[in-house]
């Protein structure tokens, strides 16, 4: 059986199970769009609307550029999976009608832009971010921008976060949990940091394969469980090396739930009481952190992330389209019927929370 075979099979079973859950999401059409579901604030969470009013911070664009140079670097199965789904707006805007989303903050996912040398990165970064304001600027009240950076360039990441902040006007940072095995604390990354928290910055952290990832992905893709252990790996190096601690200004955003950091948090505090004097308060920085819950946050994942943090700290994500519509839709139901959140938590997590952080959507796509 295919990879891709098996993928579509699961995500069958996911859309089933949801549908025990209450009634599946009824699709419409994208005319209306800028005007539509963005600005009907009387929308409520429900099965038709499960995530009525919605900022969805973990959402992606692939652009026409983007997917050839991944094809012609041999990236078409990026991170060991079968594709590299299809992308358009109107698919995008599609789905986001159809469960309710408000608007959504575009970023490019992994393998993010390790398609040759740093000069060729370096263009292609530029030219991606181009698109992706120019997506935002026709459909300012549906589309946001996290731009990308050319890491590990440290000197061109710093000259282009005034670009894009600047010139582009993006609602935030997208970072890959590392660069060519480099991880974001690591000390070359200081100058692209301090500039980030100059800028109050908010940053989204998107997991990306290990460098050792052919030794310890098993032979299976490595969004799998690759990815959710990157995100622990880089997350852990920003508190202990005292990154979130010294740029206290960056809004991090932490995907997936939290990946494997509230299993681990208790553990990687005891480890910093023998690191430093005075050690790392590793609880309370992870508890200033920002979560999105895209991906499988339910049944266990997200009650795991709130014995850490509470729920003004949470954020909903779809990951469209690496989670393909019917796997969105279907966890978007599931999000809407949980007891875990009750009705205000729930809205908090889905719109409150993050108007706090991109004020910009909050307001209309005005401000």
């Amino acid at each position: 059986m295919t990879t891709r075979r098996r993928t579509l099979i699961g995500m069958g079973a996911l859309a089933a199970n949801a549908l025990s859950l209450g009634q599946a999401p009824q699709a419409r059409a994208t005319e209306g769009a800028e005007s539509g579901p963005a600005n009907d604030e009387s929308r409520t969470a429900t099965a038709d609307f499960p995530l009525a009013r919605a900022i969805d911070v973990h959402a992606h664009y692939i652009t026409p550029t983007y997917r050839q140079a991944l094809i012609d670097a041999g990236l078409d199965q990026p991170d060991g999976m079968s594709a590299i789904p299809a992308w358009s707006v109107d698919g995008a805007l599609e789905l986001m009608d159809s469960t309710g989303i408000a608007a959504a903050l575009l970023s490019v996912s992994s393998p993010g832009f390790a398609v040759g040398d740093h000069h060729t990165a370096r263009a292609l970064v530029r030219q991606v971010n181009e698109e992706g304001a120019a997506l935002v600027k026709a459909n300012p009240t549906r589309f946001g921008l996290l731009a990308s950076l050319p890491l590990p360039d440290a000197d061109a990441a710093v000259e282009e976060v005034a670009h894009v902040f600047d010139v582009l006007k993006a609602d935030g940072i997208s970072l890959e949990t590392n660069y060519e095995g480099t991880y974001l604390g690591d000390p070359s990354f200081r100058p692209v940091l301090a500039e980030l928290n100059e800028r109050q910055a908010v940053v989204h952290l998107h997991p990306t394969s290990p460098a050792c990832w052919e030794a310890t992905a098993l032979g299976r893709a490595r969004p799998m469980i690759e990815f959710l252990f990157d995100t622990t790996r880089t997350v852990t190096q920003l508190i202990l090396d005292r990154v979130v601690e010294n740029y206290p200004d960056i809004r991090f955003i932490v995907p997936h739930a939290g990946a494997a950091l509230p299993v681990l948090a208790d553990r990687i505090a005891a480890f910093a009481l023998t690191e430093s004097t005075p050690p790392v308060d590793v609880i309370g920085a992870l508890k200033r952190l920002h979560y999105d819950v895209a991906g499988f946050a339910l049944p266990r994942a997200l009650p795991a992330l709130l014995h850490l943090v509470d729920t003004e700290r949470l954020l909903y994500g779809s990951d469209y389209p690496f989670t393909a519509e019917a796997a969105v839709k279907a966890l978007g139901v599931r999000l809407a019927a949980t007891d875990v959140l009750t009705a205000q938590q729930r809205q908090r997590v889905l719109s409150g929370n993050a108007a706090r952080l991109f004020p910009r959507l909050a307001d209309g796509g005005n401000s």
